[in-house]
């Protein structure tokens, strides 16, 4: 027989609000991970007191799970987006809400904690701690939400990429301090579909990310005729690092460093200290590097999977492909330093090493003036 949401909640079926409540306090004290809890027991926990304030008897089956994976399936696209948009609208006024609770709180220097979201999607657990830290639990799934302090999230984050609304976008930003996922490779906390983080004067550590390429029909109205629209995530830390897993499919990362896995299929990224720590770069890549920095590619092997077409971009509007800095050796078997100023005067630098390298002793650099 399957495990009921009063079982996982270890009281009697059939109990009163006020006894729920008080069991779900009491489990969230103990299975907390500020108090060395369990990640996986205390989301069950939460999900079973979420279903049991709407009168859910039973935790979501397998096919139901499936069907909120992401917003709403239906039996056709009108149905769904028609459902997507009044979701989209419904939590976008719910982060205005917790975006206000938050200021609220911080102005009076007081903790708090809350619950706010869906009641279909799952709501997200908001807790405001004495050091000023925000920390969220569940997935965000819409809406525009701005902090001025540090938040730490147990959760991923998406976007109605489907609404033509900005204020139904999911658009967080923090003002001070950092955006943290906690453990986001381990609990496969990830980023997707569209949505845009921005930390104005801090550090972001993330897990994967991916944004969306949406087939839609021609904007001209030519008859069997579709076009493709392209809703970019997008990580801004332009005062600090971003630190992610894997990106893939249309993202752009933007910071004055920037720690990376692999970057697969249309991905734009931009920083004064680019390292890649994965083995793959597609040729639709492309890397800007500031003035001043450097770009590393730490592959162990032979650099094969790093893209001889993707394009490295300076700010003077010079450029360089990946199979040029191959040939100069500074790809593959853990990398070398490819400095802005490398690339920037790299046909002279060869120039010059090529004339000295004809001297055996070196005599033509020593008299050289």
């Amino acid at each position: 027989m399957a495990e009921s949401n009063y079982d996982i909640l270890k009281i009697q079926s059939g109990a009163s609000k006020k006894d729920i409540r008080k069991a779900y306090r009491n489990l969230v004290l103990k299975l907390h991970s500020d108090r060395g809890g369990d990640d996986e027991q205390f989301k069950r926990i939460q999900r079973a007191y979420e279903d049991l304030r709407i009168g859910k008897k039973y935790p979501d089956s397998i096919v139901e799970k499936k069907e909120k994976a992401k917003f709403y399936s239906g039996d056709s696209d009108a149905d769904q987006r028609r459902k997507n948009l009044l979701l989209s609208q419904d939590i976008s006024r719910e982060m205005k809400t917790a975006q206000e609770w938050a200021a609220a709180l911080n102005r009076a220097g007081a903790v708090g904690q809350r619950l706010f979201g869906s009641k279909e999607l799952g709501q997200m657990e908001f807790e405001r701690k004495i050091t000023q830290t925000l920390i969220i639990k569940g997935k965000f799934w819409a809406g525009n939400f701005t902090y001025d302090n540090p938040v730490m999230m147990w959760g991923s984050v998406t976007n109605p990429y489907i609404s033509p609304y900005e204020k139904h976008k999911t658009r967080i930003r923090i003002t001070k301090g950092n955006f943290r996922m906690i453990d986001s490779i381990r609990n496969k906390y990830d980023i997707d579909g569209g949505a845009k983080i921005t930390v104005d004067n801090g550090d972001m550590e993330v897990g994967s990310v991916r944004g969306k390429r949406q087939r839609v029909e021609d904007p001209q109205g030519r008859v069997g005729m579709t076009t493709i629209r392209e809703h970019f995530s997008e990580l801004s830390a332009p005062n600090g690092k971003i630190v992610t897993g894997d990106v893939r499919d249309t993202v752009k990362l933007d910071a004055d460093t920037i720690i990376t896995l692999n970057l697969v299929d249309n991905i734009k990224v931009t920083g004064k200290n680019i390292l890649v720590y994965g083995t793959k770069v597609t040729y639709d890549v492309e890397f800007f590097l500031k003035k001043g920095g450097k770009i590393r590619f730490y592959d162990q092997g032979s650099g094969f999977d790093i893209s001889d077409d993707s394009v490295v971009n300076l700010e003077n509007g010079k450029k360089i492909k990946i199979r040029d800095l191959k040939r100069d050796k500074l790809i593959s078997l853990g990398g070398k330093d490819i400095t802005y100023d490398y690339i920037d005067d790299r046909e002279n630098i060869k120039k010059s090493a090529k004339k000295n390298s004809g001297n055996k002793f070196g005599f033509g650099k020593m008299f050289h003036k």
